[in-house]
């Protein structure tokens, strides 16, 4: 009798333990899919960008100028120290002067005898006109005087010029600069003979402060960045001219920033491109001529746009896209257009309002209509509700 209890009894424990374990069970996977996804979001927040190019540009001195020897002589002392800066009109070579000297003085003795002549001459030419109406002098005899009077007189401007030409020659002795900037190095040393048949040159004198940056741009872009420096100021006033900023060879950046004030007119037929040039200060002399730069031109300004994380925006067939999670938490999808990368997010325009949710991450996860959970990086990624911005 007992025995058929525990066969009776057997077959409904063994089913209590089977429903016992089933709901200790996990969950099947359809039960998983119905959490919505975690995700993590950008705001998006419009703003205007400058529209940026990237250039390779060599710097050049904005005026150059060869300093030479204008008269024959012996260098006696070069004035002005190597490496340095020079103002305009200072010395800086002085050439022998007493071959030069003695050439002005005997250009003024020749002035004086001719001026000695001419005076005589026209004492005689005077005392004939006077002579002339008493018949005492033939007409060719005062024709003669009179000839002789202004011969003379054109001697004494030969001797004038040959006097001015002299004391033009003596100044050159004393070689200055012709321009502000900074001197070079001396090419003719004491005791040289220069200007022997030709202006020999001694020096250069170049101006780096400003400086130019020559850089060469492709056509598609000449007509923006004509219209920069052609008007470089808006009807109120605001500053439009394009803006370049430089990065030096180490990869530290100028401080001071410069303008386009150049772009040629001829289009070079192997490239396609046009030459142009910058300007930028340089007092504190960090740039110097021959030198590769790395610029960036700001040609103009896209207004109303969005500067998005690289990974939000997708692509298809149709074009970039990114997905939003709206105000009741579902994912959305949103065309957009790409215009260029800034850093590390792309600057785009389109379908997007001030504040909108743009997923960054998560976004194998999600699909257009269904819902989404939004993860804030900047709390730990704790779980948010998608209305919490």
């Amino acid at each position: 009798m007992k025995f058929l209890y525990s066969c009776l009894l057997l077959p409904g424990m063994i089913a209590l333990m089977l429903v016992a374990c089933d709901s200790n069970a996990p969950s099947s996977p359809a039960q998983q899919d119905s959490a919505p996804p975690e995700v993590v979001v950008v705001v998006a927040h419009a703003m205007s960008v400058p529209i940026k190019r990237e250039f390779l540009g060599r710097l050049a001195s904005t005026r150059v100028a060869e300093v030479r020897a204008r008269v024959a002589g012996i260098i006696l002392r070069r004035v002005y120290t190597e490496g340095t800066d020079v103002k305009k009109g200072q010395t800086l070579f002085q050439i022998d002067p007493a071959p030069l000297q003695a050439e002005l003085h005997a250009s003024e003795a020749a002035l004086a005898r001719a001026e000695a002549d001419a005076s005589n001459v026209k004492l005689i030419a005077k005392r004939y006109l006077s002579l002339q109406n008493k018949g005492v002098v033939s007409t060719q005899d005062l024709d003669t005087a009179l000839a002789n009077e202004r011969t003379t007189a054109a001697m004494v401007k030969q001797e004038q010029a040959n006097v001015e030409k002299a004391q033009l020659d003596l100044s050159y002795a004393t070689v200055k600069a012709p321009i502000s900037g900074y001197a070079g190095r001396a090419l003719a040393t004491e005791g040289a003979l220069v200007g022997e048949g030709e202006a020999t040159k001694l020096t250069t004198v170049e101006q780096i402060d400003p400086i130019y940056v020559n850089f060469s741009q492709p056509i598609n872009n000449l007509q923006q960045i004509r219209q920069l420096i052609a008007d470089k100021r808006s009807t109120d006033g605001t500053d439009r001219s394009a803006k370049v900023e430089v990065t030096l060879p180490d990869g530290t950046a100028y401080p001071n920033s410069g303008t386009l004030d150049f772009s040629d007119i001829t289009v070079d037929p192997a490239t396609g491109t046009v030459s142009l040039r910058a300007v930028l200060p340089n007092s504190e002399r960090q740039l110097l001529p021959g030198m590769f730069v790395k610029l960036s031109v700001t040609i103009g300004q896209l207004d109303n746009v969005f500067l998005l994380p690289q990974a939000a925006v997708l692509r298809d067939n149709s074009g970039a896209y990114v997905y939003v999670v709206n105000s009741v938490g579902e994912v959305e999808q949103r065309r957009m257009q790409t215009h260029s990368i800034q850093g590390a997010d792309w600057i785009t325009s389109g379908n997007l309002a001030e504040g909108d949710q743009v997923i960054s991450a998560g976004l194998q996860k999600v699909r257009p209509g269904a819902k989404a959970k939004v993860m804030l990086p900047d709390a730990g990624m704790k779980s948010q509700p998608a209305t919490a911005h």
